[in-house]
C-alpha cells in the first residue's frame, strides 16, 4: 500500500485576519512563477506590479516581502489572479513557505504578525 501526502491547505497557516476582507487582496501573479503553495511569501516585481515568490537575494522588488499567498497557484505560461494577505493578519511561520529573518520586519511593517 502506497502512502500518500495531503499538500497545503488554503489558508492553512492563517492564525486570525481582520474583519470582513480587509487582510486581503486579489494579486496578479507573474506568468514567470512557478507553481506556489499556500502560505508561500510574496514579493512585488518592480517592473510590472506582478507577484511572486518572495527571494532576499534579488533585486527586482521582489526581494522585499509584500504579503503571503492565501491557496495554492499552479505553474502557467500567462498571468492568473490569486489571493493575498497584504495587511492585519497573524500567521504561523512553520506553515510560510520562502520565508527568512529579512521578511519578519517587512511582513511587520504591514500589520503581518508572524508567530
Amino acid at each position: 500500500m502506497s502512502t500518500r501526502f495531503e499538500g497545503k491547505y488554503a489558508a492553512e497557516f492563517l492564525l486570525s485576519e481582520g474583519n470582513g476582507s480587509i487582510s486581503r487582496e486579489q494579486v496578479v501573479i507573474a506568468a514567470a512563477a512557478p507553481a506556489m503553495v499556500a502560505g508561500t511569501v510574496l514579493g512585488r516585481i518592480t517592473a510590472s506590479g506582478k507577484f511572486t515568490a518572495y527571494n532576499n537575494a534579488n533585486s527586482d522588488g521582489t526581494q522585499t516581502a509584500v504579503g503571503v499567498l492565501y491557496e495554492a497557484v499552479p505553474d502557467s505560461t500567462s498571468d492568473q489572479k490569486a489571493v493575498a494577505i497584504v495587511r492585519y493578519a497573524e500567521v504561523q511561520q512553520l506553515e510560510l513557505t520562502g520565508y527568512d529573518a529579512a521578511a519578519k520586519p517587512e511582513l511587520e511593517a504591514l500589520g503581518i504578525i508572524v508567530r
